[in-house]
């Protein structure tokens, strides 16, 4: 699953698709974090995945509020497009 996030962010030029990619990576790690917690016995993994979870809460709302207010400035999700915060 993180691989396949790893080649959306790398190949996909839309805002949104690269945004779903990198919480697809953050929803790998905590399913490996929980898978080796269980494995091992030990529910520190399982801890650390509500901390991850809750920030990934925080980056979806700031992540979309920041691609919303962008595509009111410039109608367009394309990243290469999106030169708003060059010099």
């Amino acid at each position: 699953m993180f691989v396949v996030g790893v080649a959306g962010v790398l190949t996909r030029r839309n805002a949104i698709i690269v945004f779903m990619s990198i919480e697809l990576m953050l929803n790998s790690a905590n399913l490996s974090l929980v898978t080796f917690s269980s494995f091992s016995g030990n529910p520190v993994g399982q801890l650390f995945v509500f901390f991850v979870m809750a920030v990934a809460a925080a980056e979806a709302a700031v992540g979309l509020a920041i691609i919303i207010a962008l595509f009111r400035n410039k109608p367009t999700l394309n990243i290469d497009e999106i030169n708003i915060l060059k010099w």
